[in-house]
């Protein structure tokens, strides 16, 4: 925790004080930022160093494996589609990027790679992709890979991406403004262990 106070300090006398009008400014305001990222909970994984963005420049949200739920009204909880709403409807982003990663854990555990536990929410959460699972295991099948391979997590981590932009479609209000061109949805995937970024084109990954 100390390690926490010291970074913190460092950040007011460093950052905050080089920016300050910045913050003033946020705080006066308001937010106004053009994009919305839905990221993975990964401590690994930050990514306003990946994107190197300054405050207010993107809207943020991050859970476990980067997934974005099916529409769904009811009187749930729902975290993740509030985040969405807020987003498109308050703030009207023109963008929304979906941003996957490699050595994802919550994908490991859907491809049952990973360490098996019983959980309360993690299993529920991971069946909104049971369709990216069952591609990216019969993708790894074709190519020669057992179905909880390395090789087969990376496919599911990128169809995971597909299955979370389909999901956004599901929403009226995103799918409305989509159409209207004032809204472009985008896949991405980080590999850290590369630190290579690659970006959806079509059905495909492309390195940028």
């Amino acid at each position: 925790m100390d390690r926490l106070v010291q970074g913190y300090l460092r950040f007011r006398d460093g950052y905050y004080a080089a920016h300050e009008a910045l913050f003033r400014d946020l705080a006066l305001r308001g937010q106004r930022p053009t994009k919305m990222m839905v990221g993975c909970s990964d401590a690994r994984v930050d990514p306003a160093i990946t994107f190197d963005t300054a405050p207010g420049d993107v809207f943020m949200v991050r859970n476990v494996a980067n997934l974005v739920p099916p529409y769904a009204p009811d009187a749930d909880f729902h975290g993740t589609s509030a985040a969405l709403e807020f987003a498109v409807k308050s703030l009207e982003v023109s963008n929304i990027i979906i941003l996957g990663h490699a050595r994802c854990g919550g994908i490991a555990n859907l491809m049952g790679a990973g360490a098996q536990s019983e959980t309360d929410f993690i299993a529920p959460w991971m069946r909104i992709i049971e369709s990216a699972r069952d591609r990216a295991r019969q993708l790894a099948q074709d190519a020669g890979h057992a179905h909880d391979s390395p090789e087969a997590c990376r496919l599911c981590e990128m169809e995971g991406v597909k299955v979370s932009l389909e999901n956004l479609l599901t929403f009226p209000w995103i799918r409305a403004r989509v159409g209207e061109g004032a809204l472009t949805l985008h896949g991405w995937y980080f590999d850290l262990t590369s630190g290579a970024l690659h970006r959806l084109s079509g059905d495909q990954f492309e390195r940028i």
